[in-house]
Parts: C-alpha cells; sequence; structure tokens
C-alpha cells in the first residue's frame, strides 16, 4: 500500500451529500481510512494498517465542529481515538490526533484533501487473506475489486450494477457451508425489508472467487444445519413466503416451501397452502 492515508468522507447536510479525500500520515505509519460522516447523528468508518490491511471499525461523531471516531477491539469495546478539532470538510488540509486509550499514546494526524480515490472505496469486511473495495459514483457500485493482504496486490475484480451501501456494500461468510470464506455484494432493496445481493464462492484449488447462481430474497445461511433460508414478504408483510435449500455442486436445491397469510380473525400469520402466495 502507497505510504499515504486515504481519508473518505461522505458528509451529509440537509441529505445533501459531499465526498471529501485526504490524504497524509497518522504519525509514521501509513493507514488508509474511510469514513461516513454525519452532522446529525452518528458516523462510521474503517481503517487499515498497511502492513497488515486487515478493517478495524470506527464509531463516532461530529458535534460543534469536532470530529471524534472511536476505534474498537475484538470485544467492541473502545481502544483508541482519532480527534479532529474546528473540522471543515472544505478545508484543503486538517490535523488530529490519534489516542491510545490504554497508555494513553499520542500520534499527530496530518492530511490534505485528494480529488479522488482511483483504487475504490475500502470495505469493513474483509477475508482471511483478502480485502475489498468497491468503484462507485456513490449512487451505484460498478465494480468490486480483491486485493491481497500485506501486498495489496489486485487478485481479482468483477463487474457489477449494485446499489451503494457506503463501507457495508460487502459482507463475508461461508455461503456453500465447503469451511471457506466467500463475500457477497448487496445488490438491492425492494418494498418492505426484501433485499438481494450477490454471492461469490471461493475455490481453494484455484485460490479465487467465482460468482455463483445463487439467488433470491433476503437469504440466510445457517451453519449449523447447512441450509440457506429465504423469506419474501409483502403487502406490508401480510403476505411472508419461506424456502429453504440445500446446496449442491455449488447450487441452491430447494426442499420445502412455505407459505402464510395474515388472519384479521386470529390477528397472526397463519400457514395455508402455497398457491396462495403465488
Amino acid at each position: 500500500m502507497k505510504q499515504l492515508i486515504y481519508f473518505l468522507i461522505i458528509f451529509s447536510s440537509k441529505n445533501v451529500f459531499s465526498q471529501i479525500n485526504y490524504s497524509g500520515f497518522i504519525g509514521k505509519y501509513p493507514i488508509e481510512l474511510s469514513a461516513e460522516i454525519n452532522t446529525s447523528g452518528n458516523s462510521y468508518g474503517v481503517y487499515v494498517y498497511s502492513t497488515f490491511d486487515s478493517p478495524i471499525i470506527l464509531e463516532g461523531n461530529l458535534e460543534q465542529e469536532e470530529l471524534i471516531l472511536f476505534e474498537k477491539d475484538s470485544k467492541g469495546k473502545k481502544s483508541a481515538t482519532m480527534t479532529f478539532e474546528k473540522f471543515n470538510p472544505e478545508s484543503e488540509s486538517i490535523e488530529g490526533i490519534w489516542k491510545d486509550l490504554k497508555n494513553e499514546k499520542q500520534l499527530k494526524i496530518t492530511l490534505s484533501k485528494k480529488s479522488k480515490i482511483d483504487e475504490g472505496i475500502i470495505q469493513y469486511a474483509s477475508a482471511d487473506d483478502h480485502y475489498f473495495r468497491i468503484v462507485t459514483d456513490y449512487q451505484a457500485v460498478s465494480e468490486i475489486k480483491i486485493f491481497q493482504k500485506k501486498t495489496d496486490k489486485l487478485i481479482q475484480k468483477f463487474d457489477v450494477d449494485c446499489q451503494f451501501r457506503g463501507l457495508y456494500c460487502v459482507s463475508t461468510g461461508d455461503f456453500n457451508f465447503d469451511g471457506f470464506t466467500d463475500f457477497s455484494i448487496f445488490e438491492s432493496s425492494y418494498a418492505g425489508p426484501n433485499t438481494s445481493s450477490l454471492y461469490f464462492l471461493y475455490n481453494p484449488n484455484t485460490k479465487k472467487y467465482f460468482e455463483s447462481t445463487f439467488s433470491g430474497t433476503s437469504l440466510e445461511f445457517d451453519q449449523k444445519r447447512k441450509r440457506i433460508i429465504e423469506t419474501n414478504q409483502c403487502c406490508a408483510g401480510s403476505s411472508v413466503t419461506t424456502a429453504e435449500y440445500k446446496v449442491i455442486k455449488n447450487k441452491m436445491v430447494l426442499e420445502k416451501e412455505r407459505c402464510f397469510k395474515w388472519s384479521e380473525k386470529k390477528q397472526a400469520l397463519v400457514e395455508q397452502n402455497v398457491s396462495k402466495c403465488r
């Protein structure tokens, strides 16, 4: 990774967003940091040390021009802070302090504005040996890139057409239950809680990912039972269809499907014949 910090800020004010990028250093340590800063609520971000490239979560807020981001450890406990006083997204350069909450060690942060990030926006989720970046115009995601940790070598990239969700476009998990970490990218949201994602499976023989044929609404993955659960809601939740799949040769195979309809009499969802939900 270049000896720079790339600092992405998505700054929200009255539903108007602007993207600000900075490069610089924290002490002598090269890191990369991406954050979503909200003037009226919580702010979120991730950063990575260039020697490890394992994203670390950040949470904080912006109050009276003071931006404070808290670093959290593996147990979710606050372990360090990044503080920027008189923070202004229009400034060409900003300075701040990184502080270790355990030993009180402090390092100076110096950042200068960058016009864009060509490599893409780093994502919070990562695999054991890889981390992910998305290429976006901040409305849609057009490409996802997979990089090798520690070396920053570009391993693969895929063209996609997905909704933008900031730092949380990518998720990881074992989607085909083979013991290896796969990844997905959020594709779209629909009526109510319904969502869809694209799923990329890891091939341990080639050490590459490939786009799977997995598809469905709001898929969940039961690691204990090794089953994929699909839930599709419509009509303000008055009609719910669930389906259960097993995975055979990296394909989703339907095992059972259920239909539930709202009963005014019972004031509850009642199971009915599957045809009633179609």
